[in-house]
Formats: structure tokens, sequence, C-alpha cells
């Protein structure tokens, strides 16, 4: 069985999105700013088409999504944790919608076979990973800005982890570090 690695991308000051996320500004206001890294650069919601043949170096390097230009970028199918279910796309589309985590989980891994599974796309969902003891790795980008508000990654949550560094990158847009996840007092793998 492969590795679960949680992958999500933060302000310095801990946001995953900035003030009043919600249909008007998917990622709060200000939040685009978040992503730069993966658009090459600035961007708004409202640059119909932007592609990201600006990013480069270690931006391009660290994006294992491929940038999603709207698609699913993985070779398999890739599932969204939801409640909502009856909301499940064309299977064509390559997403599979599940409700629950434990689910979720059990049927990406079994998608996955002996590859690995990457949790994205909401601190919940990575808090879940985290508290149930199944992230392997932790991959966090962070952007080189203060929000002041919005939704923390590690809002509420209480656990003890130790964690190993395992890589750095850095661009002007952001700085990306790959830690192994370790209970507190666990021994760090020698590299």
């Amino acid at each position: 069985m492969g590795k679960v690695i949680a992958a999500i991308t933060t302000s310095v000051d801990g946001y995953i999105v900035g003030p009043k996320d919600g249909p008007e500004h998917g990622l709060g206001i200000g939040g685009e700013r978040l992503h730069y890294w993966v658009m090459g650069g600035p961007w708004t919601y409202a640059d119909d088409g932007h592609d990201t043949d600006g990013m480069h170096g270690a931006d391009r390097q660290y994006d294992a999504a491929g940038a999603w230009g709207g698609t699913n970028p993985f070779p398999g199918t890739l599932i969204v944790l939801t409640h909502r279910t009856e909301d499940q796309p064309d299977p064509s589309a390559g997403f599979l919608f599940v409700d629950g985590f434990d689910a979720a989980l059990m049927k990406a891994r079994e998608l996955a076979g002996d590859g690995g599974v990457s949790l994205g796309g909401g601190a919940d969902l990575i808090r879940q990973g985290l508290a149930a003891g199944v992230v392997e790795e932790l991959a966090i980008s962070t952007a080189p800005l203060v929000l002041g508000g919005g939704k923390r990654l590690f809002e509420g949550f209480e656990q003890d982890l130790d964690l190993e560094v395992l890589g750095t990158w850095s661009s002007r847009y952001a700085t990306h570090v790959r830690y192994a996840v370790k209970r507190a007092g666990q021994e760090y793998a020698a590299h």
C-alpha cells in the first residue's frame, strides 16, 4: 500500500482561504494570492481562461497536479469527500463523490492499489487524516502573505505531532516544505 500524503497552501499566518469565502469569493477575499505559485503569478477568478504557462522553477517542480486546468489531472479517479453525493458528475469527468472520511479513504486506497493517496482541497480533510493517523507526509506551501482572517489549517486541531523536514523548495510566490509525520515521541527515520 502506498503512502498517504496531505498537501495544501497556507498564508504565513496559517489561513487556507481569506475572509468571507463562498460562491462570490471561492478563496475568500484576497485568497487568490495564496495560489500565485500555481498560476505563475497574479490572477483572480475573473481571469477567464488563465493558464499556468508562467509557472516555473521550484513551483513547477513542486506542482503535482499539472495545474488542474479545469479537469482531473491525475491518472485515476479523483475521490471527492462530500455530503452532497447526489451532485455526482458523469463518471467520464474522472470524479467520484463519496460521503464520509473513512469510506473515501477506503475507496481511494482501493483505486490506488499499490500507489499513493493524496489528501488535498481543504483543512478539515487534512485535519481528519492527521487525527486518524493515516497521513505519512504533509506538504505545506506557504505563500508570502498575511491574510489576517479566513479559515486556518490547524484551527481546533489538538493532537501533538512531530514533523521531520524531508525537503524544501522556494520561489517568489511560495515556500514548499514536505514533512514526514510522526506521532509525538516517535523516532525519525534515518535518511
